[in-house]
């Protein structure tokens, strides 16, 4: 792309087909279109089907760690069969392809985790025994930490295919994030929004992310335009936590930086997988040191934990 996009040469975005993925890039295109004046029909948004939306009867874990929602994305990207790529960076991996990009973060949302139930009103409340579902080795080390007693089954699909589980009764209750809640304009769906100070969300929670090809200076020009620089610090600092980690799908972690002028704090934790056990540290800082400090953190978290703590 090395010129403003128009109805007869459009802007390709490359997302993933659901609801939510379809809002983010929708989102991606608004701001285009505000920042550089151009049309709505001068952009082009392609579904592409991942391996993570294809195969919905095994827990991601089994189905193969990194990459699992981005990698028919980024090849058609490399190919030239989209321009840009939009994600959820909570599913990036943290190295890009050879070639690819990622220099453009939309606004963050809200960072926190969402306890969504029909009729009980948090997790403090949740009757002894009581059946939770999720997807996330993450949440669910989390919540087996804290509430041993309640029992965790898998819950996958998009948000309407939980909430439809939900009104089913396989489970009383489940998780959700709030930035996809408030990207659907679906907050009344939270029971709350669950602090970080009880449940430390995952790395880039919240945060969209536009990949590109890393030569193509005609799209660099037009991101540029839209990005935050404040959640770029934020989400390099996590991401460099969480690549010293060389975190998975398979690997409960969770990180969250946040600023106050030039300072960061960092928040990170380390989970084992049923939850026995879990390794947290802060650091404070200098918001230029954001990388620096999500690899000191990692290096600390993992040195306290000691060799075989991470499933790789």
């Amino acid at each position: 792309m090395t010129q403003m996009p128009t109805p007869t040469r459009p802007l390709r975005i490359g997302t993933r087909g659901s609801v939510l993925a379809l809002a983010q890039a929708h989102e991606t295109r608004d701001r285009l279109m505000a920042a550089h004046g151009v049309p709505q029909d001068a952009f082009q948004i392609i579904p592409i089907k991942t391996t993570g939306d294809r195969v919905l009867d095994r827990p991601l874990s089994q189905i193969g760690g990194k990459g699992l929602f981005t990698r028919e994305i980024e090849e058609a990207l490399t190919e030239g069969a989209i321009d840009i790529a939009v994600h959820s960076m909570k599913d990036m991996p943290t190295l890009q392809p050879d070639g690819l990009i990622i220099d453009c973060l939309l606004p963050r949302e809200d960072v926190r985790d969402a306890f969504v139930s029909p009729h009980v009103a948090s997790i403090s409340a949740l009757p002894q025994g009581a059946v939770v579902g999720s997807s996330s080795l993450r949440r669910r080390a989390q919540l087996a930490h804290r509430r041993p007693d309640l029992q965790l089954v898998e819950f996958r699909g998009n948000v309407q295919t939980r909430l439809q589980k939900l009104a089913d009764g396989v489970a009383v209750a489940t998780f959700l994030a709030m930035a996809g809640l408030s990207r659907l304009d679906m907050r009344h769906v939270a029971q709350s929004a669950i602090d970080p100070d009880e449940m430390l969300p995952a790395v880039a929670q919240g945060a969209i992310g536009i990949e590109r090809r890393a030569d193509d200076q005609g799209c660099a020009m037009l991101l540029s335009s839209i990005n935050d620089p404040l959640t770029a610090l934020r989400i390099e600092a996590e991401r460099a936590f969480l690549r010293r980690l060389d975190g998975s799908c398979q690997t409960p972690i969770a990180g969250l930086a946040t600023l106050d002028g030039d300072r960061m704090t960092l928040r990170g934790e380390i989970l084992r997988p049923d939850g026995s056990e879990v390794v947290a540290g802060v650091r404070d800082g200098l918001t230029s040191d954001g990388a620096a400090m999500g690899t000191d953190l990692a290096e600390e978290l993992l040195s306290r934990a000691g060799p075989g703590f991470l499933i790789a």
